[in-house]
């Protein structure tokens, strides 16, 4: 009997490992059912903002019909994992790049990329690099983030008000007994010149000139601000909502009500939030309107790509 139920057991975990491995898809060959006539060998080059890279994969596992899930990678950071053969994965992320805000604008404008999506317009060094050399881009806007502040848990601060955080990062406020912490000294931390962050917080808040003496204050990348937070109870820092939400909820950083409000897909979606920001959807203006890569960015504002969008838990424009 134990023998007849092994080999019943057996057939069953062939039956499953069968069922589950039919549903990888080959990528080579992959034709899509939302746009005429687009393959895997002619999608166009994606690049963008690293907390678009998300929207970006499940974008082109709509159009293939691909399944995907959420997994977290080696970083504990969460990412899309498509249902493809072990030996396409490379290929997939090939396409799906995401060089971050300021590369992906650049290359756009060198033309490595066809679209990105990002979450701010361009800077104004990024303009002035497009104008030398003759370049123009179309930035339509398409879903809506959120510029949020992130403390350490242990802060047993949970509300600022936007005049409060314009004086802790121009230094008029240093100690947080002040805004009804602890009587500890503030470590406002900011990121680099013309991060997709940085650009939204001198867009918010006039901090364009404040002085960071120290450089252990400047992080570098978005993930950056999360392990800078969670190392110091005493710092204050900011990233985006979707970013927060979704690509770094494994880690433990506390988002601060602003003015009363609170950031979540509500008062986002209403922007009763003070720093809502759109993310968008990047061209060059002379790009063909008979390529893939223009049927593709027209594609997102349709409404199934608006449906795409609310899949991946952005808030739609």
């Amino acid at each position: 009997m134990k023998k007849h139920q092994i080999i019943i057991a057996l057939l069953i975990c062939f039956g499953l490992t069968f069922i589950f491995s039919s549903c990888e898809k080959d990528f080579e060959g992959l034709r899509s059912s939302k746009i005429e006539g687009l393959t895997t060998d002619n999608y166009p080059k994606v690049d963008g903002s690293t907390s678009a890279e998300p929207l970006s994969a499940i974008i082109f596992c709509k159009l293939f019909d691909v399944r995907y899930k959420w997994v977290s990678d080696f970083q504990n950071l969460q990412k899309i994992e498509p249902k493809l053969k072990k030996e396409d994965i490379d290929k997939f992320w090939n396409l799906i790049k995401t060089s971050a805000t300021h590369q992906s604008y650049i290359n756009l404008i060198d033309k490595k990329a066809d679209l990105v999506l990002n979450a701010r317009k361009m800077s104004s060094d990024e303009k002035e690099n497009a104008e030398s050399v003759g370049v123009s881009l179309i930035e339509t806007p398409i879903v809506l983030d959120a510029l949020v502040f992130i403390v350490n848990p242990k802060n047993p601060v949970t509300s600022l008000t936007s005049k409060q955080i314009q004086d802790i990062y121009t230094g008029k406020i240093t100690n947080w007994k002040e805004v009804g912490g602890n009587d500890r000294k503030i470590q406002p931390y900011v990121r680099n010149r013309n991060s997709g962050s940085q650009e939204l917080m001198e867009e918010f808040f006039d901090v364009a000139d404040y002085p960071v003496n120290n450089d252990e204050l400047v992080v570098f990348n978005m993930k950056g601000a999360f392990d800078a937070i969670i190392g110091n109870v005493d710092g204050i820092c900011y990233t985006v909502y979707y970013y927060k939400e979704y690509i770094a909820k494994g880690f433990d950083a506390k988002s601060v009500t602003m003015d009363g409000v609170y950031p979540d897909k509500t008062t986002i979606g209403n922007k009763s939030y003070p720093c809502v920001a759109p993310v968008y959807a990047v061209i060059r203006s002379d790009l063909d309107k008979l390529s893939m890569a223009y049927k593709l960015y027209q594609w997102i504002q349709t409404e199934s790509g608006k449906q795409t969008i609310n899949e991946s838990g952005y808030v739609s424009y």
